[in-house]
């Protein structure tokens, strides 16, 4: 794995100019990739489609949903067997399902709210906006260099990272990873 410094740039007509720059400067053409960085959620990393298995915030729904269920359907079944006399032997079971019903309806209420930090666990935040994206692999001891020339070319944001560049390709970039951003 070698050092990776890698700009954005909305158009690509600036990441054109921005690979001849860096080959001009003596990066040598298959350590230089040029790619689009897709929407988040859109990068098809899991099986069934889009980033994760569960969507950020999703995390604790099942168990609010569960608590929700079990409370209403507890309070829906003693409401329900306190009608016996008046509904009969089906006041019960009505009064638990209504009551499971409207108790996973008020799980709803604790749902948490877009941008809020999920309880127990980090603030997901999305990696990287979406646009185009230069990276090039540097020998030892190089970042200032090549930090420098993108800035100079316009870059609008730019991160450091560790990886393999072959053949124009980034083998192991990770558009969910957290860019550690240097300029």
């Amino acid at each position: 794995m070698t050092t990776i410094i890698a700009g954005h740039f909305q158009l690509q007509e600036e990441v054109d100019n921005a690979r001849q720059a860096l080959v001009d400067a003596g990066y040598p053409a298959d350590a230089i990739s040029g790619f689009y960085v897709s929407q988040p959620g859109q990068h098809d990393a899991h099986p069934l489609g889009g980033d994760r298995d569960k969507s950020p915030g999703a995390k604790d729904s099942p168990e609010g949903l569960a608590k929700g269920a079990a409370t209403g359907g507890a309070i829906g079944a003693a409401l329900g067997a306190a009608t016996v006399p008046l509904t009969g032997p089906a006041g019960p079971v009505v009064g638990g399902l209504v009551g499971a019903h409207v108790g996973s309806l008020y799980s709803f209420s604790h749902m948490k709210e877009k941008g809020e930090p999920e309880q127990g666990g980090e603030n997901m935040v999305e990696p990287r906006a979406p646009g185009m994206m230069i990276a090039v692999a540097l020998p030892e001891g190089d970042t200032d260099r090549a930090i420098g020339l993108l800035r100079d070319l316009g870059a609008r944001r730019i991160e450091q990272a560790e990886g393999t560049i072959t053949g124009g390709d980034w083998k192991d970039f990770d558009p969910l990873s957290l860019p550690r951003l240097v300029g």
